[in-house]
């Protein structure tokens, strides 16, 4: 997902779901943070580096490939991109090896989910902002894992778009590139994916990266071959997936409010939204790169507040000029907290299942 649903779409769903304008800011500008907090930013606020939530293209292709790199890639993208449905899948003649790899493929539902939701819960507003992120992204980035693998993330070339048109829907086939300098062309079906990596471990083969940005648009619908289903057919109706995301955003929310004793999975509040659907879908299925626009203005209309434009640095200078102890009672240290919480239960979680990919600790 992008900006537009991270930042925009979040606050909308924590509007409905009872928060303040204020609190709502704050909740979306913590899920969009989770985007942009790297090593790199860390480094230039003093930060803790263990606390990174994302890694910047060029951190990437300077990570090197031992053991110890995979894992922290692992420990990163795991936790807070591609949050792992079931740690104990299983397949049938199939090795340790590759099961350890298909056992972080990610999905909504999950039982780590519902601990990602819960451990938001009676914390920080950066933490629910956090898990907003993260729950968004187990429906956008499904199908994929947080780990470099060829044999899991690749995919095959017969990937085709599915256009609804008057007759109901046509396919055409998604040509992709490997220009880093182009952008998508959706008119075309053109899309810029990463370089086909013949190295099981190339960071060419973390996430979704073969796919390119299409998992992260929500207009789009396509039937593609991955890897890991041994390249047989699998659809993907993203507008219907993220109307899903949407809602179970506002029903965790209103859990985490206290509106509800307990965060079931499969849940979604399909009632709060019940006016707004139609406006809803037609943002989702707009074909368009992103849906800053639209989604600002229905929030905006929801509320009756201006939602201010995303800024990395708004919160910097505080975190900078705080002193000792006092760093921690800041926006950004209230995140790094809850993103260092996040991390240690993925991780643990990880380990705990016996699957070493993670690392064999983390703090």
């Amino acid at each position: 997902m992008q900006l537009d649903f991270h930042y925009y779409a979040t606050y909308c769903a924590a509007y409905i779901a009872g928060y303040t304008h204020e609190e709502s800011l704050s909740i979306a500008y913590s899920a969009q943070f989770v985007d942009l907090c790297s090593k790199t930013l860390l480094k230039e606020l003093g930060a803790p580096l263990e606390s990174a939530t994302t890694q910047l293209q060029m951190e990437l292709m300077q990570s090197r490939s031992d053991i110890f790199s995979l894992q922290e890639i692992t420990r990163i993208w795991s936790s807070f991109h591609f949050l792992p449905v079931d740690l104990y899948a299983n397949l049938k003649w199939r090795t340790k090896r590759y099961l350890r790899k298909y056992r972080l493929i990610c999905g909504p539902n999950g039982e780590l989910l519902v601990k990602t939701v819960n451990l938001a819960k009676n914390s920080s507003l950066q933490s629910v902002g956090i898990a907003m992120h993260v729950l968004a992204d187990t429906w956008a980035h499904a199908n994929f894992a947080g780990t470099p693998s060829l044999v899991i993330n690749n995919i095959n070339y017969d990937f085709f778009e599915i256009i609804k048109d008057e007759e109901g829907f046509k396919e055409r086939k998604i040509d992709f590139k490997h220009n880093a300098t182009m952008k998508d062309d959706i008119d075309n079906c053109v899309y810029v994916n990463c370089i086909m990596s013949t190295n099981e471990n190339s960071i060419m083969n973390l996430g979704h990266g073969r796919a390119g940005h299409i998992p992260d648009y929500s207009f789009i619908k396509y039937r593609y071959m991955p890897a890991w289903m041994n390249y047989k057919l699998l659809i993907k109706d993203n507008p219907s997936d993220y109307f899903k995301a949407f809602t179970q955003m506002i029903y965790a929310m209103k859990y985490i409010r206290g509106e509800y004793t307990s965060f079931e999975k499969n849940t979604f509040d399909f009632l709060s939204v019940e006016n707004y659907k139609d406006r809803i879908m037609a943002i989702l299925e707009k074909r368009q790169l992103e849906a800053c626009d639209d989604w600002k203005k229905f929030g905006e209309e929801l509320s009756g507040m201006e939602i201010e434009s995303f800024d990395i640095k708004k919160y910097q200078n505080e975190y900078k000029n705080s002193l000792g102890g006092d760093k921690a009672d800041t926006f950004i240290g209230k995140f790094l907290k809850g993103a260092i919480a996040q991390k240690t239960m993925v991780t643990d979680s990880i380990i705990e299942s016996g699957n070493y990919l993670a690392g064999f600790k983390f703090l």
